[in-house]
């Protein structure tokens, strides 16, 4: 048994920050169901790269699902969300402000249907405010909440991280929600709307830079791989390779500076504040005494040392690192096109019961319309009209060998 096995969740999500959530639910035991219209997710259309014709993007957040394609604007398909809505636990949804309103699919249409309902909204700027009709895009994100302008080289132009770093911290914050109102639930009977937005989401993880802006009224400079607060704290050039150093303290720094045989370097900035007030002489010293051998030269005396460092991986070398394949960090799933799919671990580990694990491999548009609606109550002649008249999609995974 996984920590949410029995849990149903309605997902009516697209693109990332939605089905990232609903995939870690998954992952926790959730039965998924992924309504998409008959076009699908237009994360299915996201590439390169393309494996005989599925996106890496849509694969990366959408296994553990059942797939239902559905078109929303006919009522025959709202009336079937309706239906599935009333036998779920939790419904995911990141429409436009409204949008389902028009569709009688809002909270406010489904809570006299199933008020036990956990119905999570997911939207740029959220259900209130002057924005709250704006459509919400994650690069527009990082700039409209300032992560951009933190980001790059300092006299470099504003830059974005380089993955959709709102969305994925969005949907990490949907599940946690869920399971908050889940909770909630079994005091009170009754689920709940809660209402997300990737703009709190971006401006809350602005972490120690938000709180210090805060506090004295000055927006953060942009630092490239340098720590506001820390030095040296970041990536160095060594003779080879980036590498980087992340000492924390003042004795750990005596130590740095005997490894690369600058002990002038610690007399003369002993401190961190120190360090900090002098932080172009103190990287520039390091940087052309760390150029002077090979990366692995260097982190094999640094680790003697006890001085924090790491390599500045690709993610090929990050996948074969020793300690990846130790963590489990890649499941393996039987996909019917792609064979054995490799898919990125869920990264929570129950030790001593229920583990989180994987279950169903990223589903094919429809492949599981007609399965999801017969037991919702249709009968096979009804799932077919709806079929025939473009309400509803199904697709058939290939058989093996097929």
């Amino acid at each position: 048994m996984k920590p949410l096995s029995g849990l149903k969740v309605l997902d009516l999500s697209r693109v990332l920050a939605g089905p990232l959530c609903t995939m870690i639910l998954a992952d926790l035991g959730a039965e998924v169901v992924k309504v998409e219209p008959p076009w699908g997710d237009e994360t299915r259309g996201w590439g390169p790269p393309f494996l005989e014709g599925e996106s890496a993007y849509f694969l990366a957040v959408n296994r553990g699902k059942r797939s239902v394609a559905l078109d929303l604007k006919r009522p025959e398909g709202q009336e079937a969300v309706r239906r599935l809505a009333q036998e779920a636990d939790v419904l995911v949804e990141n429409f436009k402000t409204g949008d389902l309103r028009r569709y009688g699919l809002a909270y406010e249409d489904l809570r006299p249907l199933n008020p036990r309902l956990v119905y999570l909204s997911i939207t740029g700027f959220g259900h209130t405010g002057p924005r709250a009709q704006e459509p919400g895009y994650d690069a527009a994100l990082q700039g409209y909440t300032g992560i951009m302008s933190v980001t790059g080289e300092p006299e470099g132009p504003p830059m974005k991280v380089g993955v959709a770093w709102i969305d994925v911290m969005t949907g990490m914050m949907g599940a946690l929600a869920v399971l908050a109102a889940l909770l909630e639930r079994e005091r009170s009977g009754l689920g709940q709307h809660i209402d997300l937005s990737l703009f709190d989401v971006g401006l809350f993880a602005l972490a120690n830079l938000g709180e210090s802006f805060l506090l004295t009224g000055k927006p953060p400079r942009r630092l490239g791989n340098a720590h506001a607060q820390i030095v040296p704290y970041g990536a160095f050039p060594a003779e080879d390779g980036w590498l980087v150093l992340a000492v924390g303290n003042d004795e750990q720094f005596q130590r740095l500076c005997q490894v690369v045989a600058l002990p002038q370097l610690a007399e003369r900035f002993p401190t961190n504040a120190e360090r900090v007030a002098h932080r172009e002489e103190v990287v520039e010293a390091l940087s052309q005494a760390l150029k002077a051998r090979p990366r692995a030269h260097w982190l094999a005396r640094l680790k003697a040392a006890g001085v924090p460092a790491a390599p500045v991986n690709d993610l090929k070398e990050a996948f074969q690192d020793p300690q990846a394949e130790a963590r489990g960090a890649v499941w393996t799933l039987p996909h019917p096109l792609l064979g054995a799919l490799p898919t990125l671990a869920n990264p929570l580990r129950f030790l001593s019961r229920t583990p989180a694990g994987p279950g169903l491999p990223p589903p094919l548009l429809g492949e599981h319309t007609e399965e999801v609606l017969l037991e919702a109550g249709y009968t096979p002649e009804e799932v077919r009209a709806l079929v025939e008249k473009g309400v509803a999609r199904t697709a058939k995974a290939p058989e093996p060998g097929e």
